[in-house]
């Protein structure tokens, strides 16, 4: 087992309804493949099948079973469950995925790679390390004589060898016209001697162990030969006329049109127009007037397609005669006449569905007459449905005679066609589709054979393709007019296989292609799949798994003509195929060449480090990049003899498999025809006179470039040089770098090509000049294609010989003042330690290449060396090409993660966040990227999300990567606004000053690549410390929980001017500074943001409500006690009239126009001690008084101090004798919007019921508290949402609050067991025990709806809009508005759930669900309101007073934080309702949580927003982050 942090795991994210069978993952073997769920699938109870076997099963393809999931977390919710394939064999695996009612949801293939091994130690032959060579094995002569051919491979540097099928030829010769799949072929066996597979399969075992090279060869399953005996015995292994009689039509065709053949070879046509040779247009013109005259009128193939008419009425007749009625079960009742094709396809066999005929012409009566009009209508219409299949035959027929034409043309006629010269009996007018075993006889008497079974099974159609088809589609099945319209580029000497559905379909096929399949895996390391793009997938599939069975790790190659890459997956995902056949040769000039290079293998250079755990990305199939296939045309014919070598060098330069076909590095100027070729492959000998046939050796063609090349291939793979990078320097000139990542070492290779031939074409004398970066080392080699006298090229009788009048000049390496092709310019400075070398073209002729090994500079190689071994501290994956640093300046002396566990998490607020208004308060800013955007934080998450979207695309182009490239100043930006600071920060900002300045010393391509890995490694060095400063529920949660608990650095931290009020001098665990603007020691207790960006520094920074809201999540369960306390006591510190400040303003500018922040305060209290060990403590904390009576002015720290519980005390009291003010400096001063009335603050304890009570309906003193801005529309100073009365959450928390004091007081923590309260003069005592009784007793009478008409309980039926909720507010000044469905009730439930009968809340909460619950956030109004609208424009301004100014701010759009209270008020009451419901609520919860985790990690600001407009929309106006979104996501996380 590998190390966890060295094992490469890949994550492969599920979504609902995705298919992705037609999407290419490729994987290693020891890689780790991770299933995890994407946020449609989170929730849900998913099963994930695949049919990868268990370690020590046998593979089956459909044998699937289910995933185990793993909870690392436990299982509080999804975000981090998977479960996962440890992969260790090497195929093509399916996965599908489900849940609940549906089976299969989505699902897809993975390809896990084989492992080739070598040699006598076998060791890895990497895929991209090969290089492979064609041979055509019936050119190879006895096998004695083998070794001395194939030493031509291994001694030009090739590693793997591809042999045509060895199997016994067909008469045709063709290499994959096969008479018989299972035998050796004899004529590899000398007189005397019978060679066997065991033979071959020693010489490929030789190979492989002494000569280091592996050995694949052909399966072909789509065809046999047509003299195949086997297919004599067994007719139906093919498509023949009896088992499939559809073919029947294109079988006549294909007989008139052989006999047409007789005809014109005869001289017959002559008079016509049509000789035996044709050389015209006006002979292609004579071609299709036979046909249209003679041919088609006398086979008369549109009967096979009619109906007998009089047959058909004949019968018809009879049945109305007989009254006979349709069966409306068979026709519905529906009219409309249907035929029925005769599936035996004979002439006017096809027959009339009598029901639908009965349905459709129905007699007036039952008249002889009336029944012979209803005939004559039925006669009338089939006349017309027989004459529209005489024009759909028609269509065929012009078809066939456009291929047939086109046929003769290129066959005849195309100068880059055969030219087969006259027609005659064994070069016919065109192929014949199907075999014709019999003696010759009349078309006539051949028709007549038609109705002979015996006969027509062994009328076989032969195989061929067709341009354009749908290679998923078999042309020869029924549904097919490819034979019928001549559409078939024919191979007249293979019979097409059947194979059907299945082996019960053909049995003998398909055992005797199992017995051929398992030869050939059990002697060859890997096969090519000849004619994949038409074997029919189930037969391929079939036979790989059946290979794989006895090689494991079977190499799978093929060519694939598609045409689409997502056609190519479907066959490379289905079969496993390793690499596919690319080939230079379909470049149309150097730049495609370059292209293809680049698209085939590799990465950028300079592209990221990615980490080991990442996701699992789509790739592109593994290429094997060919400079010219076997079975395509000669690259010396289209190209020139001179290009042979520099087009070579391209290929070997691509990061992928590469090869060629025997013949093209000796030169050979013809294609070599795999079936016309019957002469041998010249032999091994290293001194081979450059006139010899017989012999090949160094001095041959190009065989010394391309071992060279060959040699550099391996090297630059085995070595790691995964990264590339193409440039075309002129039209004819391209420029190839291979480039090492870790040791930084590159290869570059420029190749002069010459597509055209130099004795013809003017290339251009002038070679421009070319930059290297770096210093080059050495000439790796420089070859030239150059003339010799060797006599020209005669081709051989005897052997396969190459042109004699061109070699290679070769050096290898040398240095670079002893190339004669180049030599040095000049070196130029680019930077720091970045040179620059200028290179100038001596002898850069066409057909040249030169290769350079270039390292960095020495100075930018030692810094990138030492970079690497600071870097080594976070992954071992930094170790090859680090160098330790000898002097390490002090900054870097300790480990960062030491320098980390000293930051605090207000430290750690400045180092990962800060956003733009945060950093202004110090004088600084966020980054802005030119031509971009600025950074959302200054800290390091600014970046990190950034870079998080460039890295696992390697998007070196974007803005980002083009600034570091340029200069230094985000790098430094980075460094120095942590060395501003004091302490530790500054000493981690040092530390990657440090970094910095060694990062500053490499070339600039390199920059973002090491930028992003020294940034990572910082960033989750500050991650780790930050999690060990937190609660064990953080440390040990899921990756939810771990992003939301960083919400709380986020949101939480110290600014420039103290942003709570004093805390007294006797507590411990305050804070100090020397403050940045008085020079004075001062508290420095970090504050909560309310969100971000809008409420981040100044006044606006902190809400009374917004931050209780908040604190549990954000403060108390993240562990951050200290901390959440001193808020708590801070904010106690302003208690004014009873109430705790909305807007805190450091307390001197406080706002008291809030009726429900004190509650919350409150229940914060509650919350702490209840969480945190000792918490009760905190009642006891001196609270320093700011405003100790409601008229004084601001005290000093420490003047008046109370401990909490008095000022708890205080709150209640005040709250019982009922509050009632005016703001201070009411007016225009404090509020712009604010009507007078506004301005009178109220809120009392109605006596009558419990609750508490107030406002009015000029201001909102709730979290709906949006105030009318709009002059226009006239909703200025009104507010859109007052809830006056007796607000519904505020009546849960009141609740809460009471319940809570009482308990505390039969503890012996409280002192006060109620209050005195004056009333009408009279002093009486409340007793908190009959608060809480009250309010219990008043609640749900008051506040449930039920929509009983005679409820005794409902004061206003007629107002009654929803029935089975709970009310918004009691008592509002505005009937109606109590009776609006908004997402208030289930806060309420949280806090008091003792309020709630359980059936009752349960049917609540259920139309909340319905009815409220979006994407992300809760509406805050039901949709069904005649005043709701969904989305929020602040800007607007219009006559809309429902809207205007962002009027609707709570009226509709969805907001987050109510979703966490609507979250735990299901799981309280699903607990109360038994196992199953609870079962269905965890569900739901984790289904609303997990869009929340998407859009927490997709969010640049790495928060959850304040607000989304309807259904989860954007919503520009919105907080990107805000405190309680975040803090009461977590409490539900908390709670499950």
């Amino acid at each position: 087992m590998l190390p966890q942090h060295l094992k490469q795991i890949r994550v492969l994210m599920l979504n609902d309804k995705e298919n992705l069978e037609r999407t290419l993952f490729r994987l290693e073997q020891a890689f780790e493949l991770q299933f995890r769920l994407g946020p449609s699938l989170q929730g849900r109870s998913v099963m994930v099948h695949t049919n990868y076997p268990l370690e020590g099963h046998k593979f089956d393809r459909n044998n699937f079973r289910a995933l185990a999931w793993n909870y690392p977390t436990g299982r509080e919710d999804d975000s981090d469950k998977y479960c996962s394939l440890e992969l260790q064999t090497a195929g093509s695996y399916q996965y599908y995925f489900g849940h609940a009612d549906v089976k299969r949801s989505g699902g897809g293939y993975i390809v896990v790679d084989p492992v080739l091994r070598v040699g006598a130690d076998n060791h890895v032959l990497p895929l991209d390390c090969i290089t492979i060579q064609t041979y055509l094995s019936k050119c190879l002569g006895h096998l004695d004589d083998w070794p001395d051919r194939l030493r031509v491979a291994k001694e030009s540097g090739y590693n793997m060898i591809h042999f045509t099928p060895l199997q016994t030829l067909g008469e045709s010769r063709s290499c994959y016209s096969l008479a018989d799949q299972l035998t050796f072929n004899p004529e590899f066996s000398p007189e005397g001697r019978s060679y066997s597979w065991e033979d071959v399969g020693a010489l490929v075992e030789k190979l492989r162990t002494e000569w280091n090279m592996l050995c694949i060869t052909d399966v072909v399953y789509n065809h046999t030969a047509a003299n195949s005996v086997w297919i004599k015995e067994h007719p139906e292994c093919g498509y023949n006329l009896v088992n499939s009689p559809h073919l029947r039509p294109a079988w006549v065709l294909d007989r008139a049109v052989w006999h047409l053949t007789t005809r014109v070879a005869e001289g017959r046509y002559k008079d016509k127009g049509l000789p035996a040779e044709i050389t015209t247009e006006s002979h292609l013109n004579a071609i299709r007037s036979v046909l249209w005259q003679d041919v088609y009128p006398q086979i008369r193939l549109w009967e096979f397609y009619q109906v007998n008419l009089d047959h058909a009425v004949e019968q018809f007749r009879i049945l109305l005669q007989n009254g006979t009625k349709p069966d409306h079960g068979k026709t519905e009742g529906k009219k409309g006449l249907k035929i029925t094709q005769d599936p035996y396809y004979r002439r006017f066999g096809n027959t009339v569905d009598m029901d639908s005929a009965l349905e459709t012409f129905v007699p007036h009566s039952s008249s002889p007459q009336h029944i012979e009009d209803c005939c004559g209508w039925l006669k009338q219409k089939l006349n017309e449905l027989n004459e529209e299949q005489h024009q759909i035959i028609h269509q065929h027929q012009e078809q066939a005679a456009n291929c047939i034409v086109g046929n003769v043309l290129y066959e005849r006629l195309a100068n880059h066609g055969p030219k087969l010269g006259p027609v005659s009996m064994k070069n016919p007018l065109v192929t014949r589709y199907f075999t014709f075993p019999y003696q010759d006889m009349t078309l006539e008497q051949e028709l007549q054979l038609l109705d002979q079974p015996d006969k027509t099974s062994h009328f076989l159609a032969h195989n061929g393709w067709v341009m354009g088809d749908d290679p998923l589609r078999n042309f020869a099945e029924p549904g097919s007019n490819v034979y019928l319209r001549r559409e078939l580029i024919c191979w007249g000497d293979s019979v097409k296989l059947r194979y059907g559905k299945g082996p019960e379909d053909c049995p003998y096929l398909w055992a005797h292609m199992q017995k051929y399949t398992e030869i050939t895996a059990q002697y060859f390391h890997g096969v090519r799949l000849d004619n994949c793009h038409s074997t029919p997938l189930h037969v391929a599939e079939f036979m790989l798994d059946v290979a794989k069975r006895v090689c494991p790790n079977l190499y799978v190659v093929a060519e694939l003509f598609t045409g689409s890459e997502e056609l190519d997956n479907v066959f490379v995902t289905k079969l496993g195929i390793t690499s596919l056949i690319r080939e230079a040769m379909s470049a149309g000039d150097s730049h495609e060449e370059g292209r293809l290079v680049y698209r085939y293998g590799g990465e950028p250079v300079g592209a990221f480090v990615q980490p080991s755990l990442r996701p699992l990305m789509p790739s592109i199939a593994h290429a094997m990049f060919l400079d010219v296939t076997h079975d395509n045309e000669c690259p010396i014919q289209l190209r020139s003899a001179l290009d042979s070598l520099p087009s070579s060098a391209i290929v070997s330069m691509a990061c992928c498999a590469t090869g060629s076909t025997r013949g093209y590095d000796e030169l050979v100027p013809h294609q070599i025809s795999v079936v016309k070729e019957e002469r041998f492959y010249p032999k091994w000998n290293p001194s081979a006179a450059p006139t010899s046939t017989g012999e090949v050796g160094f001095q041959s063609g190009i065989i010394a470039g391309k071992r060279a090349l060959n040699k550099l291939h391996r090297e630059l793979a085995a070595q790691g040089f995964m990264q590339v990078y193409v440039d075309q320097v002129d039209a004819d000139i391209v420029a190839v770098t291979r480039h090492c990542p870790s040791t930084h070492q590159s290869v570059v290779t420029v190749s002069r090509t010459a597509f055209w031939n130099p004795k013809t074409h003017e290339y251009d004398a002038n070679v421009p000049p070319m930059f290297i970066p770096g210093k080059i080392e050495e000439v790796v080699l420089e070859a030239r294609t150059v003339e010799r006298e060797a006599g020209s090229y005669q081709k051989d009788d005897g052997y396969i010989n190459g042109m004699p009048e061109y070699t290679v000049e070769i050096k290898e390496h040398i240095p670079l003042e002893e190339s004669t092709v180049v030599k040095r310019a000049g070196v130029t400075s680019k930077g720091r330690s970045e040179f620059v070398q200028e290179i100038v073209f001596q002898k850069l002729t066409p057909g040249s290449v030169i290769a350079f090994r270039v390292s960095l500079d020495p100075k930018a190689q030692k810094a990138v060396g030492m970079l690497r071994y600071y870097l080594s501290q976070f992954s071992p994956k930094y170790r090859r090409g680090s160098v330790a640093d000898e002097n390490p300046p002090d900054a870097l002396q300790k480990p960062l993660a030491q320098l980390m566990i000293k930051l605090t998490l207000a430290d750690m607020n400045v180092l990962l966040f800060r956003c733009d208004a945060e950093e202004q308060e110090d004088g600084g800013g966020c980054y802005n990227i030119p031509d971009w955007e600025s950074l959302k934080y200054a800290g390091l998450q600014g970046l990190i999300s950034v870079l998080a979207d460039i890295r696992p695309n390697n998007d070196l182009g974007h803005p980002l990567c083009a600034n570091l490239r340029q200069g230094d100043w985000l790098i430094d930006f980075v460094s120095n606004r942590l060395i501003h600071r004091e302490g530790p920060l500054a000493q981690v900002g040092q530390w990657m000053a440090a970094m910095f300045n060694l990062l500053k010393h490499i070339p600039r391509y390199l920059i973002p690549c090491y930028f992003d890995a020294i940034l990572v490694s910082t960033y989750t060095t500050a991650l780790d410390a930050t999690y060990k400063l937190m609660s064990s529920f953080i440390q040990n949660g899921s990756s939810f929980v771990r992003h939301l608990a960083l919400c709380s650095v986020q949101m939480c931290g110290v600014g420039r001017f103290p942003a709570l009020s004093p805390l007294s001098a006797k507590l411990d665990g305050v804070p100090y500074r020397i403050g940045p603007i008085t020079g004075q020691k001062e508290q420095c207790c970090p504050s909560l943001s309310a969100g971000l960006p809008h409420f981040a520094a100044g006044i606006f920074r902190c809400w009374g409500r917004d931050t209780f809201i908040a604190l549990r999540g954000v403060m108390i369960i993240p562990g951050r006690h200290i901390e959440a306390r001193n808020i708590i006591l801070a904010f106690g510190g302003t208690l004014r009239h009873g109430l705790i400040p909305n807007l805190l303003g450091e307390g001197r500018c406080a706002r008291f126009n809030c009726r429900d922040a004190v509650w919350w305060w409150l229940q914060c209290i509650q919350d702490y001690t209840v969480h945190v060990p000792q918490g009760h403590e905190i009642l006891l904390c001196p609270v320093t008084r700011m405003y100790p009576t409601d008229d004084c002015e601001p005290c000093r720290p420490g003047e008046v101090e109370q401990p909490l519980y008095d000022v708890i005390q205080e709150a209640l009291q005040r709250h019982l004798e009922g509050i009632s003010f005016r703001e201070r400096n009411a007016g225009p001063k404090i509020d712009m919007k604010m009507r007078d009335e506004g301005f009178n603050v109220v809120a009392k304890v109605d006596h009558s019921t419990g609750f508490v009570t107030g406002g009015n309906r000029f201001n909102c003193g709730t979290w709906m508290d949006k105030m009318g801005e709009s002059e226009r529309a006239r909703n200025k100073g009104m507010p859109a949402t007052p809830r006056d009365g007796a607000a519904v959450e505020i009546v849960g928390l009141s609740k809460s609050a009471v319940r809570w004091v009482v308990e505390l007081h039969a503890k012996g923590l409280f002192p006060y067991d109620g209050a005195k309260v004056a009333t009408n003069g009279d002093t009486g005592f409340i007793s908190y025990s009959q608060w809480n009784q009250q309010i219990q007793q008043s609640f749900e009478a008051a506040f449930w709806v039920s929509g009983d008409p005679d409820d005794p309980n409902e004061k206003h039926p007629d107002l009654v809009h929803k029935k089975g909720i709970y009310k918004d507010s009691y008592g509002a000044s505005s009937p109606w508005c109590d009776y609006q469905l908004r997402p208030n009730f289930p806060i309420a439930m949280v806090v008091a759930p003792e309020l709630f009968s359980v059936d009752k809340a349960w049917k609540a909460l259920d139309v909340a669900e319905k009815k409220l619950l979006g994407p992300l956030g809760m509406k805050t109004l039901d949709p069904d309101d005649m005043v709701y609208c969904g989305v929020y424009d602040n800007a607007l301004d219009n006559d809309n007073y429902n809207l205007a100014k962002g009027f609707n701010y709570h009226q509709g759009p969805e907001w987050l934080w109510p979703v966490g209270y609507f979250l735990r008020a299901k799981l309280y009451f699903a607990r109360k309702l038994g196992e199953e419901t609870y079962t269905k609520t965890v569900t739901l919860v984790k289904n609303v949580l997990s869009r929340h985790f998407t859009h927490l990690e997709r969010s640049p600001w790495k928060g959850l927003p304040e607000l989304t407009n309807e259904n989860g929309q954007y919503c520009s106006f919105s907080c990107e982050t805000q405190a309680w979104s975040v803090g009461t996501m977590l409490e539900v996380l908390y709670d499950l």
